[in-house]
């Protein structure tokens, strides 16, 4: 299948998906998200990736959802289609780690898509924002969740009330950008995160990503609970036995995924 809104290739062992909309800003119109949903999946599906990266242009990784093409919506077609499900969470369902590669502006939509991914990467001229208010709507792809989530309530409130935007040093900062990393960089530190992670063992890389999210969902000690029956599973694989082994034997582990 070729795309027309996105760019997919691999890099041995990570996926990279490539937001190509360059004349809107990588506005995410429904085409998009239905490619760039598409995308995932497969990678989702290939035995051989295991850590997927999504990126825009060095001028914006997405500066929001298309406005000319929400405008005319009705509350009743947009409840009865539900057209901010569906594809929209497919990168917030996988279950491999995907990261954000970000440079330029992340708004709207497109600060709420990196928001869905694991792990987030910015460059120096990275800005974030929901400025939907402005609009005289709020996020609707989990913004108001996500971002109180990241930076607390306090700089969440005020960024979506008056659409302020936040700067790259800011948003490493406050917790909702891992790092920053020097311009023509980005992508290949990008996929050298995903690489290491795809060094590890799948089943327990899937297993820590799902216990890490579970401390935004439930009581610390249900967390607990959960990470500790994970935990015990992870007994049950070759990897672990591949694992530790290789660290008593001082040598590299390999590991199978099983």
């Amino acid at each position: 299948m070729a795309f027309e809104t996105i760019t997919v290739e691999t890099r041995e062992h990570v996926g990279v998906i490539t937001l190509d909309r360059p004349e809107a800003l990588n506005a995410l119109n429904g085409a998009l998200i239905a490619e760039l949903a598409t995308a995932v999946r497969r990678f989702e599906e290939d035995a051989q990736i295991g850590a997927i990266v999504i990126t825009g242009s060095e001028k914006a990784f997405a500066a929001g959802a298309d406005i000319k093409e929400m405008a005319e919506r009705t509350y009743p077609q947009s409840m009865i289609e539900d057209f901010i499900g569906g594809d929209w969470e497919a990168v917030s369902r996988a279950r491999k780690p995907v990261i954000a590669a970000v440079s330029g502006y992340a708004l709207g939509g497109g600060c709420e898509l990196a928001m869905m991914c694991d792990i987030i990467l910015a460059t120096d001229s990275a800005r974030f924002g929901l400025p939907e208010i402005t609009l005289g709507v709020i996020p609707g792809a989990g913004g108001t969740q996500r971002l109180v989530r990241a930076v607390g309530k306090a700089k969440a409130m005020e960024m979506i009330l008056s659409g302020r935007f936040m700067a790259a040093e800011e948003a490493e900062r406050a917790g909702l950008v891992s790092r920053i990393v020097p311009d023509a960089e980005l992508l290949d530190e990008a996929v050298k995160v995903g690489e290491k992670i795809a060094a590890m063992s799948l089943p327990s890389v899937i297993l820590a990503k799902s216990a890490v999210n579970r401390a935004f969902e439930t009581t610390l000690e249900e967390g607990i609970r959960y990470e500790r029956a994970v935990f015990y599973s992870l007994f049950a694989t070759e990897d672990q036995k591949e694992g530790m082994a290789a660290f008593v034997e001082k040598r590299q582990a390999r590991f199978r995924d099983r």
